[in-house]
C-alpha cells in the first residue's frame, strides 16, 4: 500500500477524548476514529490488524474442533425472559420495538440464542460434545465507555459455547479452550496472566480471566510472587491476620460522644482498628441487609452480592437506615432482630471486639461471636489488600492493574435448565446439557496490544498482528534515481510475499521517520540518494535504536533473518 493513497492521516496531537496512552496512539496513528462515545470506525491500518487477530483466533478455534456459525444481533425478548435476564442484565440491554410492537434487544452476548439452537438440535448424548463459536458485533450500554476500544458500546467479539453430557466432559472442554486461548495470546505476542475471576452478568460456577498487566487496566489483579496465586480482586481471597484471643470478657457499654467512624472509635478508645466491628447497611434487591466485618477490613461487594444471590446490591440510603430503626455510626449486630445479618469470617477470629450500641454515642465493649450475636451467614466477604497474606502459601499478596483480554466460564446448567436444553443419557434418562462460555474481545485485544507495546515515539507492533510488516521509506522521491529504485524495490518486496507500506509521499525525512515510528511496523527500510550512492539500503527494526546497512540486491534474501530476530 502506498501512503500517498492510504485512507488515513497521522496526527501530531491526539484528540481531547483520548484517555490512555494506547488510546492516544491509536487515534494519532489513524487506526480508529470515534463516531460517538464508545462507538468507533476502524480505518484501514486498524482493520488490517483486527483481521489478523481474528484469523489467529479462528485458526485456534478450528484446531480444537470448534464449528463456526453466525447468530443474530437482534434477539427477541422472549429468549431473555426464559433465563430471567431481560431486566437484570448489566449493563442494561439496548432495547427496541419493531413496527409490530415486538420487544427486541441488541445482543451483548449469545447464551440464550445458542442454547435455543442446541435444544432444537441435540437429542442424545451421541450429539455431544459440541463446540460452537462466532465472531460478531456485540452491543453493551456502558455507563462510562473508556479507553477507546478498551470499553466500547459496540465491539467485535469471538464467543464460543461448549455443550457436554458430563462434568468430566465440561472440564475437558474448559481446559481445551483455555489452552487455545494461551496459544492465541502467545501468537499475538502478548504477555498474559490467567487469574481466578468472578463470573459477572454471564454467571456460572467457575471462571478464569486472561489479563495483561499494565497501568491502562481497569481491573485490579491480586497475585502472590511466591506460589503464583492470582485472582481478580473481585474474587481474590487473602489470609487474614490472626488476632490472638484471650478469655471472653464481660460485655459493657461505653460513652462515645460524637464518634461515628472506625478510625475515630479506635483513636477515642486507644485500641487498634482490628479490635472493632464495622457495620455496613445494604439494600439487596430492595431487602435491607446488615453486614458486619472486622474494623480494619473492607467489604467486597461482589462477594457479598454473590453470597446473597441478588441482582442489585447497593448501599442503603440514610432514609432506609432510619426507617429500620438503625443508628448510623453506632449500629450493632448485638440484639438486632428482623434484619438479616451477614458476617465476615473475621468476626470469629478474635474476640472482645468493640461494636455499636444501637444508640447514639454508645458503643459496646467485649462483643464476642457467637456469644453476643449470630449471623444468618458467616463467610469470607472481605476485600483483599496489598500486603495481605496469600491464601495458599506463607507469601504475601501484591495488587497491580490488569486489562482483561479473555474470559472463560463454566456455566453448568445455568441456562440449559430454565430453557430446557436437554438430552437423553446412555440410560435413556433426560438430563440438562452442561455448558461453558468463552469470550475474547477482538477490538479490546488490539487496543491492549498497543497499550502493551509502545515507547515515547509511537507504537511497536508485535509482528504477527502488525498492519504491515515492512515500512519502506523513500527519501527524496523527486530524485529520479530514488523514485525508480524505490518502485523496483517495492515491487520486489511484494512479489516475494512481504506486506509493505510504501511511503512515497513528497515529505521531508523528519516527517517520514516520525510517521514510521508512530505507526510502529516491525521493520523500516530506507532508500535515499545517499544509500543509492553506496548501493545499499538502511534497515532498522522498530525496537532497535540503530539501523544497519545491506546491499540493495541482497535485501529481499536477508529479510527473513531480520524478521525472525
Amino acid at each position: 500500500m502506498r501512503m500517498s493513497q492510504l485512507f488515513t492521516r497521522t496526527l501530531r496531537q491526539a484528540p481531547a477524548e483520548a484517555e490512555s496512552e494506547g488510546h492516544r496512539l491509536a487515534l494519532r496513528a489513524g487506526l480508529i476514529r470515534q463516531t460517538a462515545a464508545g462507538i468507533y470506525s476502524y480505518l484501514p491500518l486498524g482493520w488490517r490488524s483486527y483481521r489478523k487477530i481474528e484469523q489467529i483466533i479462528r485458526e485456534e478455534m478450528d484446531a480444537i474442533g470448534a464449528q463456526e456459525l453466525s447468530m443474530p444481533v437482534l434477539q427477541p425478548r422472549e429468549r431473555w425472559e426464559e433465563t430471567g435476564r431481560w431486566e437484570s442484565f448489566q449493563p442494561p440491554l439496548f432495547k427496541l420495538r419493531d413496527r409490530r410492537g415486538h420487544s427486541l434487544c441488541l445482543g451483548p452476548t449469545h447464551e440464550e440464542v445458542v442454547t435455543d439452537l442446541v435444544r432444537h438440535h441435540v437429542r442424545s448424548y451421541r450429539d455431544l460434545p459440541l463446540l460452537l463459536y462466532q465472531i460478531q458485533t456485540k452491543f453493551r450500554d456502558e455507563l462510562r465507555p473508556r479507553g477507546g476500544l478498551l470499553r466500547a458500546r459496540e465491539f467485535g467479539m469471538k464467543d464460543l459455547y461448549s455443550f457436554d453430557a458430563t462434568e468430566d466432559g465440561l472440564d475437558e472442554s474448559y481446559h481445551q479452550v483455555a489452552k487455545a486461548y494461551e496459544r492465541i495470546f502467545d501468537r499475538c505476542g502478548l504477555p498474559w496472566l490467567a487469574v481466578e475471576a468472578d463470573s459477572g452478568p454471564i454467571g456460572g460456577k467457575e471462571s478464569l480471566e486472561f489479563m495483561l498487566l499494565g497501568p491502562a487496566g481497569d481491573d485490579e489483579v491480586v497475585r502472590c510472587g511466591q506460589c503464583g496465586y492470582a485472582a481478580n480482586r473481585e474474587k481474590a481471597r487473602a489470609r487474614k491476620v490472626h488476632i490472638a484471643q484471650g478469655a471472653p470478657a464481660s460485655l459493657y457499654e461505653v460513652s462515645t460522644p460524637g464518634v461515628k467512624t472506625i478510625a475515630a472509635l479506635a483513636a477515642f478508645l486507644g485500641i487498634p482498628e482490628h479490635k472493632t466491628l464495622k457495620a455496613v447497611f445494604y439494600a439487596a434487591d430492595g431487602r435491607l441487609i446488615f453486614a458486619v466485618i472486622r474494623g480494619d477490613l473492607t467489604i467486597n461487594e461482589v462477594k457479598l452480592r454473590n453470597l446473597l444471590q441478588c441482582q442489585e446490591l447497593r448501599l442503603a440510603s440514610d432514609e432506609e437506615v432510619k426507617l429500620a430503626g438503625l443508628v448510623a455510626g453506632s449500629a450493632s449486630p448485638v440484639g438486632l432482630t428482623g434484619i438479616p445479618i451477614i458476617a465476615d469470617d473475621s468476626v470469629a477470629d478474635g474476640n472482645n471486639f468493640v461494636a455499636g450500641g444501637n444508640r447514639s454515642d454508645i458503643h459496646l465493649v467485649n462483643v464476642n461471636y457467637p456469644r453476643d450475636f449470630t449471623a444468618e451467614t458467616l463467610a469470607d466477604i472481605a476485600l483483599a489488600r496489598d500486603g495481605d497474606g496469600c491464601p495458599r502459601c506463607p507469601g504475601s499478596l501484591q495488587i497491580t492493574k490488569g486489562l482483561e483480554v479473555g474470559h472463560v466460564f463454566k456455566l453448568g446448567t445455568l441456562y440449559s435448565e430454565p430453557m430446557r436444553a436437554t438430552f437423553l443419557d446412555r440410560n435413556g434418562h433426560e438430563q440438562p446439557v452442561l455448558m461453558g462460555c468463552y469470550g475474547i474481545g477482538i477490538g479490546r485485544l488490539l487496543a491492549a496490544a498497543v497499550e502493551q507495546n509502545h515507547d515515547e515515539r509511537g507504537i511497536i507492533w508485535p509482528q504477527a498482528i502488525a498492519p504491515y510488516t515492512i515500512h519502506l521509506c523513500a527519501l527524496g522521491v523527486d530524485n529520479g534515481n530514488v523514485h525508480q529504485a524505490a518502485e523496483k524495490l517495492y515491487t520486489a518486496l511484494r512479489d516475494s510475499g512481504h506486506e509493505v507500506l510504501f511511503d512515497d509521499r513528497l515529505e521531508s525525512p523528519g516527517v517520514k521517520f516520525n510517521d514510521a515510528d508512530l505507526l510502529g511496523l516491525p521493520l523500516r527500510v530506507v532508500i535515499s540518494p545517499r544509500t543509492l550512492s553506496n548501493d545499499c539500503v538502511e534497515v532498522k527494526r522498530r525496537r532497535d535504536k540503530s539501523s544497519t546497512s545491506t546491499s540493495y540486491g541482497s535485501l529481499v534474501q536477508r529479510l527473513p533473518e531480520w524478521l525472525r530476530s
